[in-house]
């Protein structure tokens, strides 16, 4: 089992961000998590990664129970997440080859001496990945998808055993969109990949490989399964409150609304 949640709820102030959150992740299988802004996605990966706790409820992740002991460390160092919040987190004067190479360490910043092994492996991750012409460069040089392909070599530095990434393909034009999603399948086809949570609110962007879908709406799940039960018309409509068509093309899905005809 990858993750566990069981009846998780969290509270801020006297308002509830989570209510009654129940889901499980198992080994071999990637997922969308898909929601409007708002909908508490942020406050769940937070949660996943141990950097809140919840308020009610029982969470496992990667057979690390929450409470049972100090876990939050020695958990970050299995799940590599890429989310914007840690793009604006590094120094000026770091580069994208000390940038992957701090994922070996779970550090914002190099502070420790890397062995030739880790900087070969950083090496072979940019290259993977399309992005060794640009090693030597300042971080806060790159262009956003150039920076998103980084944090993801980086994220893969320690071999997760869960890779969240957090809307990576915000702010990317459709050209950079579509090689992130290709050098993201890649990953996904490679032997020893990890389990991947994918967060979004673009349809578009859901790749034939991610078989599950939750949907989150104001805090709760609306709706889990297979994507392709999920990522319906008819589901959807649901979801948004307004009529929708889902349709499929390439084994991808296109969200369009549907225009009522006036009588």
């Amino acid at each position: 089992m990858v993750l566990h949640l069981e009846n998780v709820s969290m509270r801020r102030g006297e308002t509830w961000i989570l209510k009654d959150i129940n889901w499980k992740i198992e080994k071999g299988q990637n997922w969308i998590l898909f929601g409007l802004n708002g909908a508490g996605k942020t406050s769940l990966l937070n949660l996943l990664n141990a950097y809140t706790f919840p308020t009610n409820g029982k969470v496992s992740v990667l057979g690390m129970e929450f409470g049972k002991t100090y876990l939050a460390e020695r958990l970050r160092k299995q799940i590599g997440f890429v989310s914007s919040a840690i793009q604006e987190k590094f120094r000026p004067d770091d580069n994208a080859f000390e940038v992957v190479l701090s994922g070996a360490f779970a550090s914002i910043g190099l502070y420790e001496t890397p062995t030739d092994e880790i900087r070969q492996k950083a090496i072979t991750l940019l290259e993977n990945l399309g992005c060794i012409e640009y090693a030597n460069r300042n971080y806060e040089t790159l262009s956003h998808g150039e920076k998103q392909r980084v944090l993801i070599a980086r994220a893969l530095m320690a071999d997760p055993a869960l890779l969240i990434l957090d809307e990576p393909t915000n702010g990317l034009d459709f050209i950079a969109r579509e090689q992130l999603l290709e050098s993201i399948e890649d990953i996904m086809k490679t032997p020893d990949a990890p389990a991947i949570i994918y967060v979004t609110h673009h349809v578009e962007e859901i790749l034939p490989l991610f078989n599950k879908t939750l949907l989150l709406k104001a805090g709760q799940v609306f709706a889990s399964g297979d994507t392709s039960e999920m990522i319906s018309s008819e589901q959807l409509s649901r979801f948004f409150e307004l009529p929708v068509s889902v349709i499929w093309n390439n084994n991808r899905p296109l969200l369009s609304k549907v225009q009522m005809v006036e009588k």
